[in-house]
């Protein structure tokens, strides 16, 4: 926890250290901001226990969007929380609800077997619990305020949370990624993440300004925890959405497009991770990154087919 009741938990999704959600506490009450899978409930029961408060005293589940390592254990960790709201962007709520074309996507992509491991059975949240919240909407959490805006890029589904008290973004996955082992001495490294669906370039270079216009001190991550030195950051993602844009057109129409994607985008953040002085070896930084890659790639396919209808 920092001073302002702000506490991290790994979810232990996929790997250590790499699938956060957040804990705010303000008189005695609480307020999660993403929740990992259904896996990740005991542990956010957990932190709960850990914070001095119980079940009862969460008012707020917030998801920044519905991805199942943001989303999936909503409707479970719902039903172990009996006062709280969950709060969701208008495009996210009716998926929250029925979850049934959520479930579909994520079944065509990573299979029956895989869907079972990674994230449980996916529940649906009752209607009358979930609140939507539109741009610029403040909610409150025993008098602190939480805000929102509407950050599409990474999804047209996304928003992000703006705690003044900390003068803090909750950013999801708008603000990238920042694993841990990739830090150096200059700090904490960073990668845009798109989506295979609705990855829009430009929209999330102008969500980036948002979230600067605000002169955060800090940005909470889901992937993963706080990092400062916004400006620079900010920067380096604007910086590599550009050569992703790049690289996209650059292998646009080939034949094996999404493999020259594939393997130019992990030569870029290799070269980046080498310019930044990252302590880990080349096949290090691969591994690290290798399921960010494959999601980037299929990211930047999606939108260039997108920009020629």
């Amino acid at each position: 926890m920092n001073e302002h009741g702000i506490h991290t938990i790994d979810t232990a999704f996929q790997r250590d250290h790499f699938d956060a959600a957040y804990l705010i506490v303000e008189n005695g009450r609480g307020a999660f901001i993403d929740c990992g899978t259904n896996h990740s409930v005991p542990l956010l029961l957990s932190a709960l226990d850990g914070a001095g408060l119980t079940p009862a005293d969460v008012d707020w589940l917030i998801v920044t969007h519905v991805h199942l390592d943001h989303a999936g254990g909503a409707g479970l960790l719902m039903r172990h929380l009996p006062n709280a709201r969950l709060i969701a962007h208008p495009r996210a709520a009716p998926h929250l609800i029925d979850p049934s074309k959520l479930i579909a996507g994520a079944t065509a992509v990573y299979g029956e077997d895989e869907m079972r491991r990674s994230y449980g059975q996916i529940l649906a949240v009752a209607e009358q619990r979930v609140q939507v919240v539109e741009d610029g909407q403040v909610v409150s959490l025993a008098g602190r305020a939480l805000e929102f805006i509407d950050t599409p890029g990474h999804a047209r589904h996304h928003h992000c949370v703006w705690d003044a008290r900390s003068r803090s973004w909750f950013t999801g996955d708008t603000f990238g990624l920042s694993y841990r082992e990739l830090d150096s001495a200059q700090g904490a490294f960073v990668v845009p993440t798109s989506t295979p669906v609705q990855f829009e370039p430009e929209k999330l270079k102008d969500s980036i300004g948002r979230l600067l216009s605000r002169e955060p001190q800090w940005m909470y991550l889901t992937h993963y925890g706080r990092v400062g030195d916004v400006r620079r950051l900010a920067e380096d993602l604007y910086t590599q959405i550009d050569a992703m844009v790049e690289i996209g057109r650059e292998f646009d129409g080939m034949p094996d497009r999404h493999q020259r994607i594939k393997d130019a985008l992990a030569l870029l953040y290799l070269r980046r991770a080498r310019e930044h002085g990252c302590l880990l070896d080349d096949a290090g930084v691969g591994k690290v990154l290798h399921m960010d890659v494959e999601l980037n790639a299929q990211g930047l396919a999606s939108w260039l087919d997108r920009d020629k209808r």
